[in-house]
């Protein structure tokens, strides 16, 4: 692995980390307060700060899991070369965009 996706790897790490715990968090609270599905759109729809919070988690997923995969692919398949670069690449910009897409469409809901 480069130094440059080591690195991605590491450091979205770190921010998925924080992410999905304060996302748990939220979704535990929001639980054992009785909140329906409505009551939470209704909470978040229009907040500028949910917005950004998921979208750097959409982010950050968005490139950890695809130089995560291309380990295992290398590894375990075999598959190397450009073709299994441009795969993952194409990964990352499917899981941005569906990801960023859900994000915007709750906060305008």
């Amino acid at each position: 692995m480069s130094p440059l996706l080591y690195l991605a790897q590491r450091s979205t790490a770190a921010i998925l980390a924080v992410t999905v715990a304060v996302h748990l968090g939220t979704i535990v609270y929001a639980v054992r307060g009785g909140l329906t599905a409505g009551e939470i759109l209704g909470r978040t729809q229009g907040n500028l700060a949910f917005l950004l919070f998921y979208a750097v988690f959409v982010l950050a997923a968005a490139i950890h899991a695809p130089i995560g995969l291309r380990s295992v692919l290398r590894e375990w398949a075999g598959w190397r070369g450009r073709s299994l670069d441009l795969a993952m690449i194409a990964l990352s910009a499917l899981l941005a965009g569906l990801g960023l897409r859900a994000a915007l469409a709750v906060y305008v809901a």
